[in-house]
């Protein structure tokens, strides 16, 4: 019985330091698992502020990339608009060159205007005095002709060429050499010059003919420069060459007005 005694005080007294070791070790396990939540929520507040982080930086960057986009697509909407405009100013130019070049054709061939030999506008054989009814065709139609041509050939001078048959004209005495630049002053009459050829005739109906439109006032107003010349028997309506024929040939006998421009001296 005191034997019994002995051991249960012994194994109550052992006891203690067993209890102690397993608050020990239960204290370390809390201690670890403590630090081991401690360590998560760390981690996982780290991991969620990273992720936020990379989430705003992602934003940001989606952000930029559409404000680029924006951009870049009002600059191509910009550069379409461009290139819609560049096509219809190079189609305007397009069609410009080609009203232009019409425009370089018209002009590399100006107008001529023949008053041909007929019974109500002819000339006296051997006279540069203008009949009546010469004189109402000039006023009344030519003058008309001469200012639609002008507007498009603004610069231009008239030119009027006489142009005879191959009648023979005189042959005697002419005075044109003496008194021809004071005619063509307006200081003498064309019908005080004498011919002696074809040629004298042909310069001085031309002649007759400058002194009328200069002297027509809806022409003056346009500044237009008149020149009288003579071609006399030498070329047919053509162009060519004329044949001689010394009879009278009303074909060969006509008035021609050509718009040229002025001549570039060198």
């Amino acid at each position: 019985m005191r034997y019994s005694r002995s051991n249960q005080k012994s194994e109550e007294f052992n006891l203690w330091p067993s209890f102690t070791d397993l608050m020990a070790n239960s204290f370390m396990i809390l201690s670890l698992f403590l630090l081991l939540a401690i360590i998560k929520s760390i981690f996982i507040q780290t991991v969620s502020d990273a992720t936020a982080s990379r989430s705003e930086q992602l934003e940001v960057q989606m952000s930029e990339l559409q404000s680029r986009l924006q951009q870049q697509t009002t600059q191509v909407t910009g550069l379409q608009g461009e290139v819609a405009r560049l096509q219809t100013e190079l189609r305007n130019r397009g069609d410009r060159i080609m009203q232009l070049q019409g425009e370089v054709e018209r002009l590399k061939s100006p107008p001529v205007i023949v008053l041909r030999d007929s019974s109500s506008r002819t000339f006296d054989s051997g006279s540069a005095a203008i009949s009546l009814e010469l004189g109402e065709f000039i006023d009344n139609k030519l003058v008309a002709q001469i200012k639609d041509f002008a507007e498009d050939y603004e610069g231009y001078v008239v030119e009027v060429i006489g142009h005879t048959d191959g009648q023979v004209t005189g042959g005697g005495y002419s005075n044109l050499d003496q008194v021809l630049e004071e005619v063509a002053r307006n200081n003498q009459a064309v019908t005080s010059l004498v011919p002696g050829s074809n040629a004298d005739l042909g310069l001085m109906r031309a002649l007759s003919v400058v002194q009328r439109l200069q002297g027509n006032e809806e022409l003056q107003s346009l500044g237009l420069t008149f020149k009288a010349y003579s071609a006399a028997q030498l070329y047919e309506a053509s162009g060519n060459y004329a044949s001689i024929n010394r009879t009278s040939d009303p074909s060969r006998r006509r008035i021609e007005i050509r718009f040229t421009p002025k001549a570039v001296e060198q």
